[in-house]
């Protein structure tokens, strides 16, 4: 049932491009800490960069799990379901880095995104491993819509507040390792 592929291409591709939503999976090293599973669904917030190159990007929020996992050790899973159409899971396995919104990278790949309000990095991903599995089991869902509240929300805060939100909330860890603490003091 379960099949690897050489590359993100053709059906796979598309399969992925027309997702509404996906998950992130990342974790500490060792055999301690926590493993994170985030699920993310901006429209436009993910983007297929080459056959073995992806990118979503990060917005200001109440975790920086991946970010800190991404710093220590770089291992990463994106998983998409077929909530919809023919059922199938496809998930990219690979090494993550994070582009801060201060680094010079970040300005060219932020412009690969429509909804920029409240983004605090870009997660470029090294694809190594592509797989897709029957999805049988994952039940048909009706899209409704996207929830325009975490772009507001990063609206009302203004940049000081997410730059203030950040420092209090995403400069470590669960377990303690750093995270997003790039914002200057």
């Amino acid at each position: 049932m379960g099949k690897v592929h050489e590359s993100i291409s053709g059906r796979l591709r598309e399969f992925i491009e027309a997702q509404q939503m996906f998950f992130v999976a990342t974790a500490p090293s060792g055999p301690g800490g926590h493993v994170n599973v985030s699920p993310k669904g901006i429209g436009g917030s993910f983007v297929v960069l080459g056959e073995h190159s992806v990118a979503y990007l990060d917005y200001t929020a109440s975790g920086a799990e991946t970010i800190a996992h991404l710093r220590e050790n770089g291992r990463i899973t994106i998983m998409f379901c077929a909530f919809t159409g023919p059922p199938n899971i496809v998930r990219l396995h690979g090494t993550g880095r994070v582009v801060s919104l201060y680094d010079a990278e970040y300005a060219e790949l932020v412009e690969l995104f429509p909804e920029r309000r409240g983004a605090r990095a870009v997660i470029v991903v090294d694809v190594h491993r592509v797989s897709d599995s029957c999805g049988f089991a994952v039940p048909l869902m009706d899209y409704v819509g996207e929830r325009d509240m975490l772009p507001a929300h990063a609206d009302r805060k203004g940049v000081e507040g997410r730059v203030e939100y950040r420092r209090k909330k995403n400069a470590v860890s669960l377990d303690g390792l750093p995270a997003f603490d790039y914002d200057p003091a």
